[in-house]
């Protein structure tokens, strides 16, 4: 893993979200996108090398809605950029963990991503992510 590519962290509403992580940070987010497989919208903002991640659900039965439900806005996941997505699946595989996907799956912010469970990092959602080239 190169470095933590950024935070994760599930809103109710994107727009009230993006007003306070503005005046928290001092900036505007830098982008805004909808990833319509995870029933996700998107805005990015940008402190140093990391991003923060806000991400609010577009319907009720994706895993951000299903995040919220239980527990609520928050930190969701933390992402980790990864130089060969494929080798470190296998990697993490190998070493027991459990992957949510089998295979990268096309994520936000021109990304190749993959989930790690939960329940085989200490209650974190781990996210993989890679560059597409």
């Amino acid at each position: 893993m190169l470095k933590v590519e950024h935070i994760g962290i599930a809103v109710h509403n994107l727009a009230e979200a993006n007003a306070v992580f503005a005046r928290l940070l001092g900036a505007e987010p830098y982008k805004t996108e909808s990833v319509v497989s995870e029933g996700v919208r998107t805005a990015f903002f940008r402190i140093g090398e990391t991003k923060i991640e806000l991400l609010e659900a577009t319907h009720p039965d994706s895993p951000v809605a299903r995040f919220l439900g239980r527990k609520g806005e928050g930190m969701h996941h933390i992402a980790y950029e990864v130089a060969d997505i494929g080798t470190e699946m296998q990697r993490l595989r190998a070493e027991g963990f459990v992957l949510l996907n089998e295979t990268p799956k096309r994520g936000a912010d021109n990304k190749l991503v993959c989930f790690l469970h939960p329940k085989s990092t200490n209650g974190v959602l781990i996210e993989l992510c890679q560059e597409i080239r």
